[in-house]
């Protein structure tokens, strides 16, 4: 009588390395690395002239010019190049070709480029005047506004929209509405997306060192209530990266271009308080508006993918 060996259960081993640890941990490593790399990129710009003055070295050019050779390349290096290394170390080329479809995903109705563009410079106008800001008189100054404001949209998407939202919207956001909700991905991306902006109030950039103790908590609360707008407008216009890069570089371009010389007995704290309360009474609409669901429609649960080769 012959006897069937026992069969030997094959146990799979947990995948090691560091391919493995990111797959594992890819929003947690995302922000480490966002945060991480751009805030000692911006070591030199924090401590020179152009902010605690510990060393003896300012940038050239002015309040721009340090922000261009200061600031720019650690907002670049953070979370769009935090982005790329995390996607390419966990999902290989399918992750980053994935990641990167979203950027050229225009095809939107015309009534979402127009909310945009005229929607958000209207509610900061309104806000603005609504917290006691007195509006110029039409003037030649409001055609060089008129003149200078598309050029400087297009700056802006080029500068702070590429530099940031292909991170934050574009990788963090859909992982994180994955595990905590639309809701949930706003109240937790909207503090670490302020956070990652506080080294620059100790710079020319945040008002060092004449600002008041509160400016950047006031900043905080515009980061966390203007991210509830911004997780609407991404899911709602199906995950479009370049809608969402249009809607944070609208308010910049504004407040740039055109809130100084429309309001210019504004000072740049009650134009921020303007800001929180648009940015807050625009999330309590949509979130009520939505039920708390913001647009999104949770995927369809995704087959097990294979293990990439090492």
């Amino acid at each position: 009588m012959t006897t069937t060996p026992p069969t030997t259960l094959s146990v799979v081993e947990p995948e090691a390395g560091l391919r493995a640890f990111v797959r594992r941990h890819e929003l947690s490593t995302f922000f480490v690395l966002a945060l991480a790399a751009s805030w000692l990129a911006w070591t030199p710009y924090v401590l020179s002239g152009n902010g605690l003055g510990v060393w003896g070295f300012t940038f050239p050019g002015g309040v721009i010019g340090g922000q261009v050779l200061g600031m720019l390349p650690g907002a670049y290096l953070g979370p769009i190049g935090s982005a790329v290394l995390v996607t390419a170390l966990a999902s290989g080329r399918a992750g980053l070709r994935d990641w990167g479809r979203r950027l050229v995903r225009w095809r939107a109705s015309w009534r979402w480029y127009a909310g945009i563009l005229i929607g958000a410079p209207a509610a900061m106008i309104l806000a603005t005047q609504l917290t006691g800001g007195q509006m110029s008189q039409p003037s030649q100054t409001w055609l060089l506004v008129l003149a200078a404001y598309v050029p400087g949209l297009i700056l802006q998407m080029i500068t702070t929209g590429l530099a940031e939202e292909p991170g934050w919207r574009d990788f963090a956001l859909p992982r994180l509405q994955r595990k905590v909700g639309p809701l949930g991905s706003a109240f937790v991306l909207g503090p670490i997306w302020a956070l990652w902006h506080m080294p620059l109030f100790l710079t020319e950039w945040g008002g060092w060192p004449d600002a008041p103790w509160y400016r950047p908590l006031v900043f905080a609360g515009f980061c966390l209530t203007f991210g509830v707008i911004m997780t609407w407008v991404f899911n709602r216009t199906g995950q479009s990266l370049l809608l969402a890069m249009l809607l944070h570089t609208s308010v910049n371009n504004y407040a740039s271009v055109a809130s100084g010389e429309l309001f210019p007995g504004v000072g740049h704290d009650h134009f921020q308080a303007a800001l929180l309360v648009a940015a807050t009474l625009g999330a309590l609409v949509t979130i009520v508006a939505t039920r708390g669901r913001l647009g999104y429609r949770r995927p369809a649960p995704e087959s097990p993918r294979s293990p990439l080769p090492r």
